[in-house]
């Protein structure tokens, strides 16, 4: 699936729950036989693999432990917000069991000096506001009445609208089971929020190669 770069040096890989057997082989292939240290592999050669549970998962001490508990379905919910668009949803292994997406019209950040830049600074913020209050309402319907059911909840987008939406007060219970995954997404729409199911399940490793 995915890589990006760890700070410290290394790479972060995301891991389809269903290829870690996989995953585990050609590590040994590339690196040698390893030896386990609680969710840390150390290769032959020098490289290590350490390894988070996904969102939702309980903490596991083995990586038997963690491959049997990432293949497990469970019920997360997820929230994309961006640009006045806003994408909600419950999913149960790789299934979308039901969401909604709407999108807000909000001004860009472009405007003449003046008066005219205080006319327009103000409606933008109003369709901001606008476009908060229109999310937490979708995403109240679509979550809220779940919230007790769902392992997690991970979001995506742009951290400031999904913090904004988030802050209001009715939904405070899914503020409460929020994981600290947070995807990294375009502009919210079915297709995306289909998508950001395998993002959310993924089991992430931090790699490091050998000095």
């Amino acid at each position: 699936m995915g890589e990006r770069a760890a700070a410290g040096g290394g790479k972060w890989v995301d891991v389809a729950p269903e290829r870690l057997p996989r995953w585990l082989e050609n590590f040994e292939r590339r690196h040698g036989p390893y030896r386990e240290t609680g969710l840390t592999l150390i290769a032959e050669d020098g490289a290590t693999a350490t390894w988070e549970t996904p969102p939702g998962a309980p903490e596991v001490a083995t990586i038997g432990e963690l491959i049997v508990e990432a293949s497990r379905p469970r019920k997360i919910g997820l929230l994309l917000a961006r640009k006045g668009a806003v994408a909600a949803g419950i999913a149960e292994g790789t299934e979308l069991l039901g969401s909604k997406v709407d999108r807000n019209y909000v001004q860009g950040r472009t405007a003449a000096g003046g008066w005219s830049q205080q006319r327009f600074a103000r409606r933008r913020d109003n369709q901001a506001k606008a476009a908060i209050a229109d999310g937490a309402g979708i995403v109240g319907r679509i979550l809220l009445p779940s919230v007790r059911d769902l392992t997690a909840l991970v979001t995506g987008g742009d951290r400031a609208a999904v913090e904004a939406i988030l802050a209001v007060p009715q939904l405070a219970p899914l503020a409460a089971v929020k994981a600290d995954r947070f995807l990294d997404v375009p502009e919210p729409r079915h297709a995306v929020l289909v998508s950001a199911i395998a993002g959310a399940r993924a089991v992430s490793v931090l790699v490091r190669e050998p000095a």
